[in-house]
């Protein structure tokens, strides 16, 4: 017999998951604002995915996948946008995340005034979406990228969690 997450069920697992890693979940009228801006910048459905991010010692991998891979447009335009932001990232470009969690955003600021190629970035498609790579030998950047992701899965705690540990998304 197969199991569904309850809404309820799953927010409070991706919560307890957020909480785990000493990530606050942000206000629900902050979680409501993200939403509302990062449609206009998300080609892709945020309750179709889940972004998945995972610090490592020289940054870290930012993923993007379907939780259905029957889902194959989702795949598509979450495969689209990050090659996109890829793109404007290796140029110093992080205007779409600032549009969605605003300029003040922990990690931003010093990821915009690094030098062009000190953070190196590697898009890769995956089977139920994209990722992309981060890597420096920074630390002050290394700390701006795992500033910067924490952000977003405070940000983005309805539809993110943290890479870290083995918490492993299973599809249908």
């Amino acid at each position: 017999m197969k199991k569904l997450f309850t809404p309820f069920i799953l927010v409070s697992f991706l919560s307890s998951i957020s909480s785990s890693y000493g990530i606050e979940k942000a206000s629900e009228e902050r979680l409501d604002e993200v939403v509302r801006r990062g449609v206009h910048v998300m080609p892709f459905d945020l309750d179709l995915s889940t972004h998945v991010f995972s610090k490592s010692a020289t940054g870290g991998i930012q993923k993007v996948i379907v939780k259905d891979l029957t889902k194959v447009k989702q795949i598509k335009l979450i495969r689209e946008h990050l090659s996109k932001i890829h793109c404007e990232f290796q140029q110093g470009n992080y205007s779409n995340p600032a549009k969605i969690h605003g300029d003040t955003m922990p990690g931003l600021e010093a990821l915009r005034k690094a030098k062009a190629k000190e953070i190196n970035f590697v898009y890769k498609e995956l089977a139920d979406g994209a990722e992309i790579t981060y890597f420096t030998e920074n630390p002050e950047l290394i700390a701006a990228i795992h500033q910067w992701f924490d952000a977003q899965l405070s940000d983005h705690s309805r539809h993110a969690i943290s890479g870290q540990g083995s918490h492993q998304m299973h599809h249908k």
